[in-house]
């Protein structure tokens, strides 16, 4: 959207059949559209580990940002101040605040690659690689989607290659391209390694 009010306007439209928790503009201000203990729109079909109806299970902030430029410090400062009290009322770990890139590889693609990831893990709020080991192994895609899925991302075999790739890479190496390297295969073990369970898919 081109602005905090026009999307704030479809956020609140019953026609438009999306919402969000939150809207977050770019200048810091903050809305509250729906109550934390409700359902919220914003998600829609995809998966994160073993949550198959991420709306149902999620607190979804929404940014007033195109994707093609910085987030501004006010906004950034008042997502993690936000984030906090999120994280800490309903028990979510770092590795359980995620974008809607990670959840929905093939169709989404928010919030972008101009977005913070790691300013937020710096808080706390969110996880980034540690320190990779060296040698690093050799591009594997198989070992590469069975360490990202062990991380959260969805496995099923309908979502090709490149859509996890790209998703990763959206989030932890923006500025990458081409095909699969090696420290994307080290990233997505470190990251499989401390956060990563069996995620066993439920219905919703």
């Amino acid at each position: 959207m081109q602005g905090a009010q026009p999307a704030l306007e479809r956020l609140c439209d019953p026609a438009a059949e999306v919402s969000a928790h939150y809207l977050i503009g770019n200048n810091g201000q903050v809305w509250q559209l729906v109550d934390e203990a409700q359902r919220a729109w914003h998600a829609g079909a995809g998966r994160w580990g073993a949550i198959c109806d991420v709306n149902s299970h999620s607190v979804g902030i929404e940014l007033d940002n195109t994707g093609a430029h910085p987030f501004a410090h006010a906004q950034m400062q008042a997502l993690a101040q936000l984030l906090g009290g999120i994280v800490q009322r309903w028990q979510i770990p770092a590795h359980g605040v995620i974008g809607h890139s990670d959840m929905a590889p093939t169709r989404k693609q928010d919030p972008g690659a101009k977005f913070d990831w790691q300013g937020l893990a710096h808080l706390g709020l969110a996880v980034w690689p540690g320190p990779l080991a060296t040698p690093m192994p050799q591009p594997d895609m198989a070992a590469f989607r069975a360490d990202c899925a062990r991380f959260g991302y969805d496995d099923s075999p309908d979502i090709p290659d490149r859509a996890i790739l790209a998703a990763f890479r959206l989030r932890f190496r923006p500025w990458a391209a081409g095909p699969l390297a090696a420290i994307d295969c080290a990233q997505a073990a470190d990251l499989a390694q401390r956060f990563g369970v069996d995620h066993r898919p439920t219905s919703a």
